[in-house]
């Protein structure tokens, strides 16, 4: 059974900076591409980033590339997503997942950006 747990969102400025985990099991961690998406109030959710198997590549939505940074912890089952540079429109429901996304969909962790 996948179980993905997402936390680190908050209120913060305009700007400002906030780091996201999600701790992901039920699948062995290390073999899977690991991914995060947001969804914004009224719209679709979105794919934003994705790290690959070891941590070596990664790619970014054109909306959050060069603000956002991908990272994973292996002998942690945990992927992080580090948001600098913070903007209202970054404001969104954060979820992570497997890639390909199992259906299994976490929580979220619920940023809001304003000031």
């Amino acid at each position: 059974q996948v179980q993905l747990v997402e936390s680190g969102g908050d209120l913060v400025q305009p700007g400002g900076s906030l780091r996201l985990s999600c701790v992901a099991s039920g699948r062995e961690f290390r073999f899977y591409v690991m991914a995060w998406h947001r969804q914004r109030p009224g719209k679709q959710r979105e794919l934003i980033a994705g790290i690959g198997i070891g941590g070596q590549t990664s790619d970014y939505a054109g909306s959050v590339k060069g603000r956002f940074t991908i990272s994973r912890d292996d002998s942690k089952n945990t992927v992080y997503l580090q948001m600098n540079n913070l903007k209202p429109e970054d404001t969104a429901t954060y979820f992570c997942n497997f890639s390909p996304p199992t259906t299994s969909w976490g929580q979220g962790t619920q940023v809001t950006v304003s000031s």
